[in-house]
């Protein structure tokens, strides 16, 4: 599974192209070649994935029952504005202006690449959206991650830990 992680600054050419940063090519993975797809975020944003992730997301999709109505508009809106992209020679994308508009991106895009994806979006949208990081960002973490279980002191964090001793047999720690 991919598993990118940068922010970048990136700014549109006249053709609405953008230059992949170098460290993002260098994480792409091998079976992708250079073939994303892009499409609408939840949020006013866009998300490229490489194909091969393109591919898993839908294959989920693809197990829907769509004789369910809720599901088939699902998958109608996910799909929505969908367009397969490759990198050019000079390791640019040509994002499709319909989906810039969408996401109100107009001459500067930051990306944000985490998990399996890059999310495409307009700096002050962007800004916007995470300005109250610091006092939401704890509350968040707490809410998703404050059940995660731990292991109590003593208990393996890792299966089959414990055969290993935690210092050398002559020790004298």
């Amino acid at each position: 599974m991919t598993n990118f992680l940068g922010e970048f600054e990136c700014r549109l050419d006249a053709k609405a192209r953008i230059a992949l940063p170098s460290a993002l090519r260098k994480q792409l993975p091998l079976e992708a070649g250079e073939r994303f797809v892009i499409n609408r975020g939840f949020e006013q944003h866009l998300v490229l994935y490489p194909f091969t992730e393109w591919q898993k997301i839908t294959a989920e999709l693809n197990r829907l029952n769509l004789f369910v109505k809720k599901n088939r508009e699902f998958v109608r809106y996910f799909h929505r504005g969908a367009t397969e992209l490759e990198l050019d020679s000079n390791g640019r994308l040509l994002l499709p202006r319909r989906l810039l508009g969408y996401a109100g991106i107009q001459d500067a895009v930051v990306l944000l690449a985490y998990a399996n994806r890059i999310e495409c979006w307009d700096p002050t949208l962007y800004e916007n959206l995470l300005s109250d990081e610091p006092a939401d960002f704890a509350r968040l973490a707490e809410e998703i991650m404050g059940d995660i279980n731990h292991p109590e002191p003593g208990e393996e964090s890792l299966p089959g830990l414990s055969k290993f001793p935690l210092t050398p047999p002559d020790s004298r720690h």
